[in-house]
């Protein structure tokens, strides 16, 4: 190694490198002075190609620890920077969860449930029916319900089916029941006394003895009318076969037949609530085909046909925009003769009709009760009376608690009164 390029450097006599191998450098300006220099710190500078200045110890030490600094600095951003990836794949393993989770979801709810529901009749009819809905009610004792007057008795219909009935007297027989215990006979014998009779026909889930329903009969008995109020088929303590349209029709028409052989010429009435109004809509019409009438019949919160129903039921909401929307709910419904169809039956019927509706009918909107209204009343043309009452929002009436309406007593005397003056044979 040639030394004489290398420039003439000081080192202090306490120079941090001390006790390291040194060689003797010539100045190439003053050749007769020398220094020494430390090998690592010659070789460095060769290196770089750097001249060696002179530094103090004081300055060494400072850029020692500013070095060191730097040095750490640079490893708390190293392990900054490490936190930060390690942060991002925690997110992006949470985001890739959460959303496998979403499509799991999305597959449960909006491919596998209608699948499930297009091709299962159980399933169907469960929901549509909601049998499996029931109040624990003792039915031999409807007077534990404060039902004065009342009984409960059993009818086979001709399909061997068991129902379970309340026969619920009128107000003014009351006083007559308390004076001497009535026999079945007695019950049976009072339906002819000319009072007119409501047969009760109530809606999914739930049975006779649920409290909106009892707190209706109340209302009708105290106007001074039989009641006769019944459970379809697997309803209450009924037999326990399963529900169709064809088979509750045929119950509510085997306690039409029994009520009629024993009211004496008795004008008879149909009230049907919610599905009921269906059912007691889909019996008129048969019944009228038979040559057969009835002197009225009040819907209370109906709705025009299971079609529409089941797009404006709340459940099924967030299934109506999807494309496959009919195809999947309500075609296979149709299919298996669950259709309910009131505004077909209803315009072919002769009886006077009274609507009752409340606007804030969450379960069946107002919307379908008047587009059946006007589907009849279209049809009728003025020839036999329909009427329809709406409930302001503000009474909170809802789907179920009509019965609460001040004037409702009075608005079913006067369909009673109108509706006697009305012959539709």
């Amino acid at each position: 190694m040639d030394f004489n390029y290398i420039p003439l450097v000081a080192i202090p006599q306490h120079d941090i490198y001390f006790g390291l191998h040194e060689y003797q450098v010539r100045n190439t300006v003053n050749k007769h002075v020398t220094r020494r220099v430390p090998f690592r710190q010659l070789f460095r500078s060769s290196r770089n190609k750097t001249s060696i200045q002179p530094t103090s110890f004081t300055t060494r030490v400072k850029k020692r620890y500013r070095q060191w600094t730097e040095e750490r600095h640079r490893r708390r951003l190293l392990v900054n920077i490490m936190k930060l990836i390690y942060k991002r794949r925690f997110v992006k393993r949470i985001l890739f969860g959460t959303g496998i989770c979403l499509l799991l979801v999305f597959i449960f709810i909006f491919i596998i449930i209608p699948l499930v529901y297009k091709n299962s009749y159980s399933f169907q009819r469960s929901l549509l029916f909601l049998n499996f809905v029931n109040i624990p009610v003792n039915f031999k004792s409807p007077s534990s319900l404060g039902l004065d007057g009342a009984r409960n008795f059993y009818l086979t219909t001709e399909d061997n089916v068991t129902l379970g009935v309340w026969q619920i007297l009128p107000q003014l027989l009351l006083p007559k029941l308390k004076a001497s215990e009535f026999s079945e006979k007695d019950y049976e014998n009072a339906l002819g006394d000319g009072t007119p009779v409501f047969i009760y026909m109530h809606g999914n889930s739930g049975n006779r003895g649920s409290a909106h329903r009892v707190e209706l009969y109340k209302i009708l008995q105290q106007n001074n009318y039989h009641v006769v109020a019944f459970d379809y088929r697997s309803y209450g303590d009924s037999s326990p076969v399963e529900p169709s349209e064809s088979g509750v029709v045929s119950d509510s028409k085997a306690v039409y037949n029994w009520v009629k052989s024993h009211s004496n010429g008795a004008k008879i009435y149909f009230w049907g609530h919610s599905l009921g109004t269906g059912i007691s809509s889909h019996l008129l019409d048969v019944l009228e085909s038979e040559g057969r009438t009835i002197s009225g019949l009040v819907l209370e919160a109906p709705f025009n046909n299971m079609c529409d129903e089941v797009r404006s039921y709340p459940l099924a909401k967030m299934f109506r925009y999807l494309p496959w929307f009919d195809f999947f709910f309500t075609e296979p419904m149709y299919e298996n003769g669950l259709k309910f169809q009131s505004d077909r039956h209803l315009v072919k019927v002769k009886a006077p009709i009274l609507i009752l509706h409340a606007e804030d009918d969450l379960v069946i909107p107002i919307q379908l009760g008047l587009k059946l209204y006007e589907t009849v009343q279209s049809s009728r043309q003025g020839k036999s009376p329909i009427k329809f009452i709406k409930f302001d929002k503000n009474l909170h009436f809802g789907h179920k608690f009509i019965y609460k309406d001040t004037g409702l007593s009075s608005t079913i005397k006067d369909f009673v009164k109108e509706s006697s003056k009305y012959k539709p044979f």
